[in-house]
């Protein structure tokens, strides 16, 4: 089976598969909402992935009354959230018990400490990391 982000579908496959018009496809395209690859000669390629989209883009306008504008603006977010995400689990793993992590001391100073290995109990018992960068002066 094709993964998920394979570009495989032509048009009119992808608009059967997402329950829409072809039509519909290219003026979501030009809206920016679903952008498919093209082929080399120029046809859209659709994926797994933006099939799915398109069902959810047809929800949001269909069931809940979102315009397209909105729809865009929300797509734009997941898609942001998804590299939030993914940049927490990259941070993460500089956190795991026993590396060293630079905190701020009271006094605002640059400190470097070792994390517990137990895991925080409470608010309270949780520390906090900092990503520091220097200014540049």
């Amino acid at each position: 089976m094709a993964s998920e982000d394979a570009k495989v579908y032509v048009i009119s496959v992808a608009a059967e598969l997402a329950g829409m018009h072809p039509q519909t496809l290219r003026q979501y395209d030009r809206l920016g909402l679903v952008i498919p690859s093209r082929a080399s000669g120029r046809g859209r390629r659709y994926s797994l992935r933006d099939i799915a989209t398109l069902r959810e883009v047809q929800r949001l306008s269909q069931d809940d009354g979102v315009n397209l504008a909105g729809i865009k603006r929300i797509l734009e977010l997941e898609q942001e959230i998804d590299g939030l995400r993914r940049q927490i689990e990259y941070l993460r793993a500089f956190v795991d018990p026993g590396r060293r992590v630079f905190t701020a001391d009271p006094a605002g100073d640059v400190a470097v400490n070792r994390t517990r290995s137990r895991r925080p109990s409470g608010p309270a018992d949780r520390t906090a990391v900092v990503l520091w960068r220097p200014s540049s002066r």
